[in-house]
């Protein structure tokens, strides 16, 4: 089924004759749109691109099921004449993305009645297709590629920062067009805050050093985190590292299509706790990604949702001892009819440079 019958459908499902899109990741997803301006209107029978001048060749190339058409005023003024070619009544716009100021402006520019509509096409993302899956892998895989160069280059007396500059060089070298979040590394002490982003600290022996990252290729992203030792970890640090291990590893024995994120979570979570580090684990197992670095379905104590085939989930345990230093790890799992694949292949024993 093409990617605008799938819309449409739910659409159908949902009541809804027409719907604006706005939104960067869900305009992208309709439309294959790569560019920075425009919008999208999709009713049942038609399906609009509104862009400028500066963008209708690419549009028209990219955007093959849909008519491109070329604003000179007001991109929803002339969304509107569109929409008014089919005598619609009612308009849906995506209320996630949609701020006060947009919306009267809206009121202003549409003829019809506008109501909100929401996870219309975050509910369709969550599921990836083919395309999608093997995009996803590539973004991975270049991912993996910078963990294993970046084994080199850290050593005490690095910075932080500095390995976060490389991983990135690393990662644009072999086409990735970006970082697809702030990159994480925190070590010796910081490695305890869950989301230590990089600093000018140095990087001493001894230190366990927590490397969160990920890029974007082709619009969609990877997200990994390996946790290292530089010399001799103490043996505390060891502990934690072998108990996160096992719960990312029971999360891939377990999990499976039909569960709940609640279900997937409390896996790891049970372990973690079994080991006397639950009020250490403070955050949630994961997260769905794709197009963005944080999309569903979740993967946490407080999801109900059913993961089903297609869903891209991270598995990412983490044990935090404040002063003493922490662990993560983190795999990209694809959920699959008769199992799970996971995507990230880079080694998860305890790496002791």
């Amino acid at each position: 089924m093409q990617r605008i019958e799938k819309i449409r459908k739910k659409m159908d499902e949902q009541g809804i004759e027409s719907v604006l899109v706005t939104s960067p990741y869900n305009l992208r997803y309709a439309t294959g749109f790569t560019g920075s301006t425009g919008i999208a209107i999709i009713t049942q029978e038609a399906a609009y691109f509104i862009t400028d001048f500066r963008y209708t060749e690419q549009a028209t190339a990219e955007c093959s099921e849909f008519t491109v058409v070329e604003h000179h005023s007001s991109m929803f003024e002339e969304a509107n004449k569109c929409l008014q070619t089919h005598q619609l009544k009612t308009l849906h716009y995506e209320a996630d993305y949609v701020t006060v100021t947009l919306k009267q402006e809206l009121v202003k520019s549409f003829g019809v009645n506008l109501e909100p509509v929401s996870g219309l096409f975050e509910a369709l993302r969550m599921v990836k297709d083919a395309a999608e899956i093997e995009v996803v892998k590539q973004a991975i895989a270049i991912s993996d590629n910078a963990f294993s160069a970046i084994l080199d280059f850290i050593r005490p007396g690095v910075t932080e920062q500095e390995v976060s500059n490389e991983l990135l060089f690393n990662m644009m070298r072999q086409g990735a067009t970006g970082a697809s979040f702030d990159t994480i590394v925190a070590s010796g002490h910081r490695s305890a805050m869950p989301h230590g982003v990089a600093s000018n600290k140095i990087i001493e022996t001894g230190d366990f050093v927590t490397l969160d990252f990920g890029c974007y290729y082709n619009g969609y992203v990877s997200d990994m985190t390996r946790t290292i030792a530089v010399g001799e970890p103490s043996d505390k640090l060891r502990e934690i590292y072998d108990v996160t291990l096992k719960a990312n590893l029971a999360v891939i024995d377990q999990v499976r299509a039909g569960q709940t994120g609640i279900e997937i979570d409390k896996i790891a979570r049970d372990v973690i706790t079994a080991a006397g580090y639950g009020e250490a684990f403070g955050h949630s197992l994961g997260h769905g990604i794709g197009l963005e670095i944080h999309e569903g379905p979740n993967a946490s104590a407080k999801s109900p949702h059913v993961i089903e085939a297609g869903n891209i989930i991270t598995d990412e345990p983490g044990i935090y001892l404040p002063g003493i230093g922490g662990v993560r790890i983190e795999d990209d799992i694809l959920i699959k009819t008769d199992g799970i694949e996971v995507l990230t292949h880079s080694p998860k024993d305890l790496i002791i440079l």
